[in-house]
């Protein structure tokens, strides 16, 4: 493949407000390894190597996985590439919460169990960034906040985080880390796109007033908004394919095409994308990214990858051009949902409350 010219490269950013620089887009592995749920599009081990080679030409750093994906086949054809490779160049994320062999949930026993299993197939003495998967009612946080900040101090995690989280969850977890002393959470990884905006109602309010930096993941939600489909297509290819073929298999990340035929809404943001794609001379896909780059709570944007030249595609989203204030302000408007109470009236009635002193970091509506 051609080389990557250097002013298209991947720039970084510091995640959250933490000292850790990471690419402003991380490579999603989840497609690495079949666990035998016979999905499209998933890698062998020799393929998920030729992926992260060319994702480090582009000059990335950020890799994200977890103990559940393909059953623990990702972290290992994480590790066994990681092992030719200088290890301190690379920031590894994994997770820990989900069904696994060896028990499931944020319990101390769990997670000790489980990242020890993770190092094992990474390959590695520590991870950069564990997060917990989603909130567990089975295990009290602070038994969970207590055993991260422990894995902290041993030095097997160097930071920790969370993931697809209600708001009053990740406000729980930042006030009971601070009222005990704990390392804090420096990010949030949660469902976020042009075509999932509901996460901006509470948990990005969060993050802004707390200083986590915010990880989209499902930027394209399943393919959706590369402009790989139209109202009058439906798919027969790809993850939404296959979910048509078996709406039971529908997921937040491979929605069932019932719930977006008649959606007008969705087809108005593809109709905008597509727009502001020809302008720029660029993809669906590199549009529908690069509005989730230009959010200013957004450090990284994790993009996952079935093929080279789709890897190629959506990395040309990171560096060299930019969208306007005005198709910023448009996709904006397109993609927006409806508010509900009491969000529409907080947020009318402040809008001439801006005081960008009234928080420890910052807070700015992204809507």
């Amino acid at each position: 493949m051609s080389a990557v010219p250097e002013e298209s490269k991947l720039s970084y950013n510091f995640l959250g407000r933490s000292g850790l620089k990471v690419a402003n887009i991380c490579l999603g592995t989840m497609t690495f390894g079949d666990s035998g749920a016979k999905r499209p599009g998933q890698a062998t081990e020799e393929y998920s190597h030729q992926v992260l080679d060319r994702y480090v030409e582009w000059g990335g750093n950020f890799l994200d996985t977890a103990d559940v994906y393909s059953q623990g086949l990702s972290e290992k054809f994480i590790g066994s590439w990681l092992t030719k490779q200088p290890r301190e160049k690379y920031v590894i994320a994994t997770k820990v919460r989900a069904n696994t062999p060896i028990g499931v949930g944020l319990s101390r026993r769990h997670i000790v169990n489980s990242i020890q299993r993770s190092l094992e197939r990474l390959q590695t003495d520590y991870v950069d960034l564990y997060q917990m998967h989603i909130w567990d009612d089975g295990a009290p946080i602070e038994e969970t906040l207590r055993t991260f900040d422990d894995l902290v101090r041993c030095g097997k995690v160097r930071y920790v985080g969370a993931s697809n989280v209600v708001g009053w969850q990740l406000q729980k977890i930042v006030c009971t880390t601070e009222k005990l002393g704990m390392n804090p959470f420096i990010s949030l990884q949660q469902q976020y796109s042009l075509a999932c905006r509901e996460t901006e109602f509470e948990p990005l309010q969060v993050c802004k007033t707390e200083g986590l930096g915010v990880l989209p993941w499902s930027p394209l939600k399943g393919g959706l908004l590369s402009g790989k489909y139209t109202r009058d297509s439906p798919p027969t290819t790809g993850r939404l394919g296959w979910v048509r073929g078996d709406e039971k298999r529908a997921s937040q990340a491979m929605p069932g095409w019932n719930t977006l035929e008649g959606n007008d809404q969705i087809w108005n943001i593809i109709d905008a994308v597509q727009d502001i794609a020809k302008t720029h001379g660029k993809s669906m896909a590199q549009v529908s990214l690069r509005w989730l780059l230009q959010k200013d709570v957004v450090p990284s944007v994790i993009i996952g990858a079935t093929t080279l030249a789709q890897l190629d595609d959506n990395l040309g989203a990171a560096s060299g051009w930019t969208l306007s204030s005005e198709e910023m302000a448009r996709l904006d408007e397109v993609s927006q949902p409806r508010i509900p109470y009491p969000y529409e009236m907080v947020w009318r009635s402040n809008k001439s409350r801006s005081n960008p002193f009234q928080s420890q970091y910052f807070v700015s509506n992204t809507n």
